[in-house]
């Protein structure tokens, strides 16, 4: 589910627990499952990806076009934070 992957990996990157492997299977089903995304859902991921320090292109290419596209939907803090990711 899609929050379970986005809240996954905000609790990896608010502990600072690098675990490569394990965001690189959340980018992949998250890329997968974008369009399910909530807009919060979108800035944790965002947020969490960047804060860890883990580079992927392709989901933040995804999460870009699902955010632009659902621009109205996100609460202040969540733009803010997608934007800054």
């Amino acid at each position: 589910k899609p929050q379970e992957l986005a809240n996954t990996a905000w609790a990896f990157a608010a502990l600072g627990v690098p675990a490569p492997q394990l965001f690189d299977a959340i980018a992949r089903e998250s890329e997968q499952r974008i369009g399910s995304f909530k807009p919060q859902g979108l800035a944790n991921t965002a947020w969490a990806f960047t804060t860890i320090g883990m580079r992927a292109p392709q989901l933040f290419d995804a999460i870009a076009r699902e955010s632009e596209q659902r621009i109205d939907s996100f609460m202040p803090q969540g733009l803010a934070n997608t934007a800054w990711a």
